[in-house]
């Protein structure tokens, strides 16, 4: 676990010298990668300051006079980073600064600022409720936050308490045109920056939530699976080469396990149990949500796991990236003949669809197998499904009944 330290460290300004051939010496305190200079007060003959000892010399009662003072600011530097910490409250380098100056704590914060706050506060829930996925994705939002100031304002920051119901319009247009986002993204990205501006709430730093007119719009996407063809295409296809031989495996596990990417990459041979059922099921516990994922092994997903089961030790398949693995995905895609873009989601959903759903498995089971932290989630995902299985049944009833 990292620990954020503050840092403080003092320096001439050898350019400024005054008439008397002396020059000042600055204090910069750094804490969290931030910094912030300020004048001491004090000045030194360049020749008698020795940077790497962070003293003046030689002893006389001038220089010993500047490392007492130097030695005073230090102390009292700490003494209000201790305050702080102390406080158990969220604080940057210039609340270090305010608290060593006897000035009140600023609660104007600024839009960046607060954002900042919500990315390290995150950053100590990764492995309890949070992924450093999903950390990278509120910077990808304070980045985009950030050249939209720059592009609409012409400002670097603004303060919080200047937030308005226009500037998420306006925000959310810059995302749309300039940008060019899909809608998937654009929601998503307002998502974030809406629960960062809760954030910031509920720290006493924002009275009223610009927020409370404006509506999100959840863009619905169709949900692309293999169908039941497809899938038996890409099973039965002789690969030349084993790497792709490989991921078309992966590929087809997930098909029959729904598995994420990570807890594909990351199943472990202790994640493979015998069941209540006397079958052998995944048992692990899912990244994103932290809920414990158990799925059943059918007989393709066993198969696979077999053919693989001298790659390693410790997991239960040969290590690869995302990025890779999609890559290798397209590669598959051509030489099989499906014209459809395979990424590894999409061998989740064809589980979900084509493996369970088709097979008439209730949604809550659908839900249960997919990790789901609830089931209006796989609702809203296959809810278009569900009518078209629906209308199939209906038609075969028709026809029965039209018979008689």
């Amino acid at each position: 676990m990292s620990i954020n330290l503050l840092k403080v460290l003092f320096l001439i300004s050898a350019t400024r010298v005054n008439k008397q051939g002396l020059v000042p010496i600055i204090c910069r305190i750094t804490y969290k990668g931030q910094r912030k200079p300020f004048s001491t007060g004090l000045f030194i003959n360049p020749k008698h300051w020795y940077s790497k000892q962070q003293i003046a010399k030689p002893p006389n009662d001038e220089n010993d006079f500047i490392n007492n003072e130097l030695s005073l600011i230090s102390r009292k530097l700490n003494q209000a980073f201790l305050f702080l910490q102390v406080q158990e409250i969220e604080f940057n380098v210039r609340d270090i600064y305010n608290q060593y100056a006897g000035v009140k704590l600023d609660k104007d914060r600024t839009i960046l600022e607060v954002f900042e706050l919500h990315i390290q506060k995150q950053k100590k829930l990764v492995g309890i409720e949070t992924t450093e996925t999903s950390i990278a994705k509120f910077h990808q939002t304070q980045k985009h936050l950030k050249t939209f100031l720059w592009f609409t304002y012409k400002r670097k920051d603004m303060g919080l308490k200047e937030l308005k119901y226009a500037f998420i319009e306006e925000f959310e247009f810059y995302l749309k045109t300039e940008k060019k986002f899909s809608p998937h993204t654009v929601y998503k990205t307002i998502q974030r920056f809406k629960q960062m501006v809760r954030v910031g709430i509920s720290l006493g730093y924002l009275d009223k939530n610009p927020f409370m007119m404006h509506v999100n719009h959840k863009p619905k996407k169709e949900v692309v699976y293999l169908t039941v063809e497809e899938l038996e295409k890409l099973e039965n296809h002789n690969f030349k080469i084993k790497r792709i031989e490989q991921i078309r495996d992966l590929f087809v596990f997930c098909c029959y396990t729904g598995l994420a990417f990570t807890e594909m990459k990351n199943l472990e041979k202790k994640h493979i149990v015998k069941g209540f059922d006397g079958n052998k099921w995944i048992k692990m516990v899912r990244q994103k949500t932290q809920k414990t994922v158990s799925v059943p092994l059918l007989p393709k997903a066993l198969s696979i796991i077999q053919k693989y089961e001298e790659c390693d030790e410790v997991f239960v398949f040969p290590r690869i990236s995302n990025q890779k693995f999609n890559a290798y995905l397209k590669e598959v895609a051509d030489i099989v003949g499906i014209e459809k873009n395979l990424t590894h989601h999409l061998g989740r959903k064809t589980f979900a669809t084509t493996v369970l759903l088709y097979n008439d498995v209730p949604m809550e089971v659908v839900s249960e197998l997919l990790g789901h932290s609830k089931i209006s989630i796989t609702q809203e995902s296959y809810a278009k499904v569900v009518q078209k299985k629906v209308s199939e049944h209906i038609s075969k009833l028709s026809e029965k009944l039209a018979k008689k």
